[in-house]
């Protein structure tokens, strides 16, 4: 059994969600998201990220961090501030030697929706559906957390040694058949 936390940092609005993994079982256990917009200065919403992730990982004790790889955009600040608050979740973690990784978002979307290019609404319902729960709207940027976690689970869930065709596969692993 495992626990992983994904962390989404942005600068107004951070989104953060935890699942445990048993076996091939994906359980909720926290999502949610941490309001910056209320705060003026850069290097507060810093301060406060690196509590929340610490704060996370003193409640839940995850196993590892997925993280949201930055992606490239035209406005140099924007991309310098969420490097900022991508690198205080990174260290929150580290801080606490938990290994982290990251994951592009079109990887995430892939993985979650099957459409590299799938919308915050479709990747909250494919999540729902996953993961047994009712999305709020206002809670995108926590599904997209939620998302990267179940994108490292599936890049971690590979069958154990090599199948070489259908009814081998379907032989070693009869639990994944419905």
């Amino acid at each position: 059994m495992s626990k992983g936390q994904k962390v989404n940092p942005g600068t107004s609005v951070m989104g953060y969600g935890v699942i445990m993994v048993n076996g091939r079982q994906l359980k909720l256990l926290q999502y949610g998201v941490i309001h910056l917009n209320k705060y003026n200065n850069h290097e507060i919403k810093l301060k406060k990220i690196f509590e929340r992730v610490l704060g996370l990982i003193s409640d839940y004790s995850p196993d590892e961090v997925a993280l949201e790889a930055p992606f490239y955009g035209k406005n140099i600040q924007s991309m310098l501030k969420l490097g900022r608050a991508q690198g205080v979740a990174m260290a929150a973690a580290l801080s606490k030697e938990i290994p982290i990784v990251e994951y592009a978002p079109k990887k995430v979307k892939m993985s979650v929706t099957g459409n590299g290019n799938a919308s915050k609404e479709q990747v909250a319902y494919m999540l729902s559906t996953l993961l047994s729960f009712n999305v709020a709207d206002k809670l995108l940027d926590a599904t997209d957390a939620l998302a990267v976690a179940v994108c490292h689970h599936f890049q971690n869930e590979r069958p154990q040694g090599s199948t070489k065709n259908w009814k081998t596969f379907l032989k070693e692993n009869p639990d994944r058949i419905k």
